[in-house]
């Protein structure tokens, strides 16, 4: 990728950040709404005299399968979007996930056809985990692509906070459900209803697509017959170790703070808080909210101050609003938005995340090595993070507040760790250098 003298968003650049994100944000809806429901999820689907803590945990671990799943599936796109075209892939991974998201509202449940029912879903995601793993590392690389160089930070984060509408969507269908449909009637069937949704968005979004093109620097590689002509992930073990390592302990950041702060938080409230479920994810759709601002904002200060600087402030920022949200809402409930709101703020800081990785590898093997590095790391670390957080939890109830403390010291310190590199290690791509 190479700089270019224009310093402004074009036409033609916003419609292609829209387009992405827009259909990022339905994918990214379809992969999560799992989550929302996870309670009455583990309750049709696991036997009924299961401890609820052992059920929990299980219908957790179907959510982490996803996760799971991810570098398998981003690994063969990626080997594919960097031999034959980003576009190609960007489209097939939407097709991957929406069937079967629709597929999952219209599973049996336990009661109908026993252990094969947590069988299933299972299957379906860890098949919506192979398109994730697409979806996301093809997205970042798309859009850099396109827009000029010293605007890859607002793209980039712009794109994150619009794969966050996502998570905001099915936050508000959830809180509609919640609040149009009584308990009874979401467990008799209201819980099939976001799935059906997303599944139709994800056929949306892929006709969406259509009217993207290819990157300009896919294209210029092809004319100069640049591309790859190993195999990209050799190339990328080889010779971009250190890329792969600071890809991966950023991807850690972002994967658990959002799994923790937004996608675990409103069980937390509802579990410890003895909070209604509506009340809960109103607030967070409120923190969502903050965090798409969070992330734009992130991307802007990349661009104007460079990535270690934006990372080290983001993470003392995430540390001191997540310790206030976790031990000032037991005692202040009336001022559940406004903490909420803050902490969802700080975890904009991930927003930078992307502006590092599609810099730090070359083009000819940048989707594999993005998509290796944050697939694998978000395998390790999205996947485990809800397990983990709720077997602390029985030591402590604090443990979510604690596990996301522990991130933004690792945020800290990897941000002062790029900052030694790119002054100290020559063996660093000129691009992360430059990041």
């Amino acid at each position: 990728m190479n700089p270019t003298p224009a310093q402004r968003l074009t036409g033609k650049d916003y419609k292609t950040l829209a387009l992405a994100a827009l259909g990022g944000a339905l994918e990214f809806y379809d992969f999560i709404i799992f989550v929302f429901f996870a309670t009455v999820i583990g309750e049709l689907f696991f036997p009924a005299d299961m401890p609820e803590w052992l059920r929990q945990l299980q219908t957790f671990g179907i959510f982490a399968a996803g996760y799971l799943a991810r570098p398998l599936g981003g690994i063969i796109m990626a080997h594919f979007g960097d031999k034959v075209g980003r576009k190609k892939m960007f489209s097939l991974s939407i097709l991957l996930m929406a069937l079967p998201t629709l597929m999952m509202g219209a599973l049996p449940t336990y009661q109908t056809i026993g252990i094969a029912a947590p069988l299933l879903m299972l299957l379906m995601r860890m098949l919506q985990g192979a398109a994730i793993g697409g979806e996301v590392p093809g997205a970042w690389v798309f859009v850099a692509e396109h827009v000029p160089y010293k605007r890859i930070g607002i793209a980039c984060g712009t794109l994150t906070a619009g794969l966050t509408v996502g998570i905001l969507l099915g936050s508000v269908v959830a809180t509609l459900i919640n609040t149009s449909l009584s308990p009874q009637a979401i467990h008799d069937g209201g819980w099939r209803i976001p799935f059906f949704l997303g599944g139709l968005f994800g056929l949306a979004a892929m006709y969406l697509r259509r009217w993207l093109h290819e990157t300009p620097v896919f294209t210029e590689m092809q004319q100069r017959k640049a591309l790859a002509e190993t195999l990209p992930l050799k190339t990328v073990l080889a010779n971009h170790k250190k890329s792969i390592v600071i890809s991966m302990l950023l991807t850690w950041l972002l994967s658990a703070c959002i799994v923790v702060v937004i996608l675990m938080s409103p069980v937390w409230l509802q579990k410890q808080q003895g909070m209604a479920p509506a009340l809960t994810l109103q607030a967070n759709s409120i923190a969502t909210i903050m965090l798409c601002f969070g992330c734009i904002i992130a991307g802007m200060a990349a661009d104007r101050f460079g990535a270690s600087r934006t990372l080290c402030a983001g993470s003392v920022l995430l540390a001191l609003c997540s310790w206030q949200f976790y031990h000032l809402t037991a005692l202040y409930p009336q001022q559940l938005f406004l903490l909420y709101g803050l902490v969802g703020l700080s975890v904009g800081v991930v927003g930078v995340v992307p502006f590092v990785m599609v810099r730090a590898f070359p083009p000819e093997v940048r989707f594999t090595g993005l998509s290796f590095s944050y697939n694998l790391s978000y395998a390790i670390f999205g996947g485990l993070t809800p397990i983990c957080v709720s077997l602390l939890m029985n030591v402590s109830v604090m443990a979510p507040c604690w596990y996301v403390m522990a991130l933004a010291l690792a945020g800290l310190v990897t941000g002062i760790w790029l900052r030694r590199d790119i002054s100290h290690a020559p063996g660093l791509p000129e691009a992360v250098k430059q990041a």
